[in-house]
């Protein structure tokens, strides 16, 4: 398949990471009309993040805080407002269209619903060839073993090759889903709540496969999901927004056992079966609705519905700094990290 490599598609061959973005920015242009002023939405303000080849990072939030748009930016399905994106060796803000073909080549998306993202009128064998039809030089013989090929590294048996959609279960469709994503061999997967349409007795085994097929291809993972239980399984590094903001972020292990951040103390809170330390033990009610991203709050943009508000946190809007293992945007941070703290 050497039509379809790219610089991005080798992550083994060297320590560069897949994904780098820096102060990442896309800003909508909402219109009311010829005679309004336009509004203008901050849909994502200035994110950073890095994913290693073989790692997941998660972003988490609520619906509305800007995880979707992240994930349409590094699939390259719309093109940032502001700050930098590294794919591989490419910067996207940058790169000239024949760059920008070949790195979608190399960036693929899982989507959530199962039902939607495959055509029903098409043949499993179809579906999964379509891509190298498109993308590579391979004839038909070498697309159907390339084709069943997949089917089987997904767990799905040969005879499937010659069915529809509608004759598979939501966890066997997600698996051809994701099958479909791996067939230009990239090195990146945007798998964009891949697994909260599924029944959670299926949820596992479709977490399950999507790392075992990490540690054998070396695939990096953008895992977008609002449910930390299902990210406490597959990621390696999380990223918690609200509005648009990065909020907390730094190494799974250090944020679940030691949140810091009022907003991820409540998300933690709020998910069955996850205990930290006596931050999370807590149930936390955040008070209000998630405000407009069209009129967010000044100072802190959580400062509306954070349980410990202050007069600076209305007024002074926090910056993302390192603190205790993370990176946290909280002018509190440090008075809330001491009771849990004192407890190891």
């Amino acid at each position: 398949m050497s039509q379809t490599t790219s610089t991005l598609s080798r992550p083994a061959a060297s320590n560069e990471p897949v994904v780098v973005a820096r102060d990442l920015k896309q800003v909508y242009k909402i219109s009311h009309g010829a005679f309004h002023a336009a509004d203008h939405l901050q849909a994502v303000s200035g994110v950073s993040f890095t994913v290693q080849a073989a790692k997941t990072l998660a972003v988490v939030g609520e619906s509305g805080c800007g995880k979707s748009t992240l994930a349409r930016m590094v699939s390259l399905i719309e093109t940032p407002t502001a700050g930098q994106l590294k794919l591989g060796s490419v910067e996207v803000t940058t790169a000239t269209t024949q760059q920008r073909h070949a790195l979608r080549r190399t960036v693929q998306l899982v989507f959530q619903n199962p039902y939607g993202s495959l055509n029903p009128r098409k043949k499993i064998g179809a579906i999964l060839e379509a891509p190298l039809e498109i993308n590579t030089e391979l004839d038909a013989t070498q697309r159907a073993e390339a084709a069943r090929a997949m089917l089987a590294l997904v767990g799905l048996r040969p005879e499937h090759y010659d069915r529809y959609p509608h004759m598979f279960s939501g966890g066997q469709r997600q698996r051809i889903a994701i099958a479909r994503a791996l067939m230009l061999k990239p090195a990146l997967i945007v798998a964009d709540e891949p697994v909260s349409a599924l029944d959670v007795s299926i949820q596992a085994q479709v977490l399950n496969l999507l790392a075992d097929l990490q540690r054998e291809l070396g695939l990096a993972y953008l895992f977008i999901s609002h449910d930390l239980g299902v990210v406490r399984h597959i990621a390696d590094d999380l990223l918690v927004m609200y509005l648009g903001h990065a909020m907390e972020q730094g190494d799974k292990t250090t944020i679940f056992t030691q949140p810091l951040h009022p907003y991820t103390q409540a998300l933690l809170a709020s998910t069955p079966g996850i205990t930290g330390t006596g931050a999370v033990k807590q149930r936390i009610v955040l008070k209000g609705e998630l405000p407009s991203p069209l009129n967010p709050p000044s100072g802190c943009v959580f400062s509306t519905r954070c349980p410990h508000v202050v007069q600076q946190c209305q007024k002074e809007r926090p910056v993302l700094r390192e603190l205790v293992g993370r990176q946290v945007a909280c002018h509190l941070a440090e008075q809330l990290s001491q009771p849990a703290a004192a407890q190891h």
